[in-house]
């Protein structure tokens, strides 16, 4: 028969292993780090750039804008200044970066600077602010030692603009990759050739336990000259949390920007959900707006919680993410609620 002293021995030895048992049951097991993951396919070069800096023990806010600034260099169709331009033959461009502090800034609209995500980073280290637009932050990125560049179209961009205007139709492709037979997702693509997605979104955690994320895109081709979508958007196309995860979003801007989507999907991980599951509430709260037209467009969610761990969710097949940590480097297909394509 126990007595109280070996009882309370007892315990105190059992107390350590149902607090861990607990612990893994909520989510709270080993911690994967550091990790970087990323929209799209693309996202295999811009977690590269990135994991230089994690793997160096650097921090997660300089490794998101280092692997933001490496899509922003390459001649691409929607990121950079190769992006493809608006209705007028302007290429704009809309960014912004968030930290494990809630600190964040954006930029919109803005023309002929090579690095946006950069210039977003000055915003929210320099300024009392959290978006500047069009001139004002043409202005701003002067100010602090950018570059004006020639804001000629690229090749790519030139080409497809020409074609653009033999209808100037603004109907946006899908942005998905369509799969082969018994293969990989591939690029689906414009008339012109050129894949079409449309956005760099990118979450890290480093050694230190610490979010940050960016986004930078040229925007939907061929949009109004002044148009915004919800990637430069702080609780639209990105949000981080430090205490429960953050989240990214790729498609059609103006749709996630209805239901704040990072933000929710933000929201729902702290109500215990995974990733995955917390990507996929945000998908059906905006198909629930309109089944037929969500039938029409592409709208995808990425997002890690404090974990490392990590999921995604599309209203169309063919949404993919890119992850890497000491684990792993590999492109991942997204699960989704329309097979349409």
């Amino acid at each position: 028969m126990l007595n109280r002293r070996k009882f309370l021995h007892l315990s105190a030895l059992a107390a350590p292993l149902l607090a861990a048992k607990r612990s893994f049951a909520n989510g709270l097991a080993e911690t994967t780090k550091p990790i970087v993951i990323s929209t799209w396919d693309s996202g295999m070069a811009v977690n590269a750039e990135a994991w230089k800096v994690l793997s160096a023990n650097g921090k997660a806010l300089d490794a998101v804008e280092a692997g933001a600034r490496q899509i922003e260099d390459t001649i691409n169709c929607c990121v950079g200044l190769g992006g493809y331009p608006d209705r007028d033959g302007i290429v704009t461009l809309d960014s912004c970066i968030m930290d494990e502090h809630a600190n964040c800034g954006a930029v919109a609209g803005l023309e002929r600077i090579k690095h946006p995500v950069s210039v977003a980073r000055r915003v929210m280290e320099k300024t009392p602010h959290v978006i500047l637009v069009g001139a004002g932050a043409q202005q701003f990125a002067l100010e602090n030692g950018f570059s004006l560049e020639t804001g000629a179209l690229s090749e790519d961009a030139k080409k497809a603009y020409a074609e653009w205007l033999k209808k100037t139709e603004y109907k946006p492709v899908i942005n998905i990759e369509t799969r082969k037979t018994n293969g990989p997702f591939a690029p689906k693509f414009f008339d012109d050739g050129s894949p079409n997605h449309d956005t760099m979104g990118l979450l890290a955690m480093d050694n230190a336990n610490n979010l940050s994320g960016a986004v930078t895109t040229s925007g939907m081709a061929f949009k109004l000259h002044g148009r915004v979508g919800d990637s430069p958007i702080i609780g639209a196309g990105l949000f981080v949390d430090n205490e429960v995860g953050a989240a990214t979003s790729s498609g059609v801007g103006e749709e996630v920007i209805r239901i704040c989507g990072t933000h929710l999907v933000v929201e729902f991980m702290r109500q215990g959900l995974s990733p995955e599951q917390a990507c996929q509430k945000a998908v059906e709260r905006i198909i629930k707006r309109d089944r037929e037209k969500a039938k029409t467009m592409q709208v995808g969610f990425l997002a890690m919680n404090k974990n490392g761990e990590y999921g995604a969710y599309a209203i169309q097949r063919g949404f993919v993410y890119s992850v890497k940590s000491d684990k792993e480097n590999q492109i991942h297909n997204s699960k989704y609620i329309f097979a349409i394509n």
